[in-house]
């Protein structure tokens, strides 16, 4: 800050911090009146020769004897200059400082974050198609991971169902293809060992043909499961009368039943939405499975049963109780009655698909096939979703 006082003759009364810097600056050409009030439009802005910022006030004051004195007043602005540079510097210290450490963290954190993630790749890693079995277990799981936990946990169960029903079913399939081929090669194998009567041939040749109708009817049925698992495979829907259905399927079995020695009745009404082939094959293989079991001079009933929610028709015949460790397993593909087989009841000769195409046709159309068996009679169920009368 630099002060310099004169009279009106241009006499310096009073010179504070006045040096070469002060003679270098024109003064200003406007003077606030002695009577005036100092404003900020009075100030003047320039700049010494080197750039530094200068503030210039000059006054009219009157002494004492009524004369007037000029007061000039400069203020070198460099330290305030300097005060904004050094906090300029520390912003932008700060400022690199702070995002060094926003990155470090962040980098930090996010690592911290993803060694759940790093640890379930390594767990998801461990499953193969021989160790499916294995289960993502993880301790301290962050709440927002549990339910991506759980669902892969759901979709290894369900690969492992669906692996073992594969095995089995190739297993399954090997098994019984293999039984008629044994048989067609054993007896041609017998037939050639020596010469044969034409009627020794024949009686072979029959033999093989009935092998290989069963080889066709086993393939059509694994064929039909196979397309049974493409969604669009059931589309044409529609409502139709299930007694009359049940009473054309009765009709059909007819000469059957009657070589067998059974009577087919059908009892009640009820309208399902459905694909009317597969309706018919589902419940003619219950048929054709009931007629297996049924005694002579017995009777076999379907009836239909028919309430808010679903419509349900029943095949019912007389005959041995069914296991009831087998009910659960009846619908699986090649489960039969065949000790050689893990446990079931006794041969039927069948290939053991029957029910587990009912099961499938069921599955298509949203509704469910169950079986009961007690003294009295064995009762397999077709439940189907209830639609309105046609």
């Amino acid at each position: 800050m630099s002060l310099e006082i004169a009279d009106n003759t241009g006499r310096m009364l009073i010179r504070h911090n006045v040096d070469a810097l002060l003679a270098q600056i024109k003064l200003p050409a406007a003077v606030v009146p002695a009577d005036a009030q100092i404003t900020d439009k009075w100030i003047t802005a320039t700049n010494e020769s080197d750039g530094d910022p200068i503030r210039l006030l000059a006054v009219h004051a009157r002494l004492t004897d009524g004369s007037l004195a000029t007061i000039v007043v400069l203020r070198d602005m460099r330290d305030r200059w300097l005060l904004l540079d050094r906090y300029r510097d520390r912003l932008h210290l700060a400022g690199v400082v702070g995002v060094l450490l926003a990155f470090a963290m962040g980098f930090f954190l996010v690592r911290r974050a993803l060694v759940p993630l790093r640890t379930l790749a390594e767990s998801a890693g461990e499953v193969t198609s021989d160790r499916l079995d294995t289960r993502i277990v993880m301790n301290r799981v962050p709440s927002e991971l549990e339910p991506l936990i759980g669902s892969l946990n759901d979709m290894l169960a369900g690969l492992e169902r669906s692996f073992q029903r594969m095995s089995q079913f190739t297993a399954d399939l090997a098994h019984d293809m293999r039984t008629p081929l044994a048989n067609m090669r054993g007896a041609t194998e017998v037939v050639l060992a020596r010469p044969r009567t034409p009627d020794e041939y024949q009686s072979v040749l029959a033999s093989n043909l009935e092998e290989c109708d069963r080889l066709s009817r086993m393939i059509e049925n694994v064929i039909f499961l196979a397309r049974a698992e493409h969604p669009q495979f059931a589309r044409q829907m529609k409502d139709f009368h299930v007694d009359l259905e049940l009473q054309r399927i009765a009709e059909y079995f007819e000469g059957l039943a009657d070589e067998a020695g059974v009577e087919i009745v059908v009892r009640g009404t009820g309208v399902v939405t459905a694909n009317i082939e597969l309706f018919r094959r589902a419940v003619s293989n219950l048929l054709a499975n009931a007629m297996r079991y049924t005694t002579r001079g017995k009777t076999i009933t379907m009836s239909v049963t028919s309430s808010d929610q679903d419509v349900s028709v029943c095949v019912e015949n007389e005959g041995t109780r069914i296991d009831p460790a087998m009910l659960d397993r009846i619908f699986d593909r090649f489960y039969r009655g065949d000790p050689s087989r893990g446990g079931a009841a006794s041969a039927t000769g069948s290939a053991g698909l029957g029910l587990a195409i009912v099961r499938t046709i069921m599955e298509l159309h949203r509704g469910r096939a169950r079986a009961e068996s007690d003294e009295r009679s064995t009762r397999f169920f077709l439940t189907f979703p209830a639609t309105e009368a046609v």
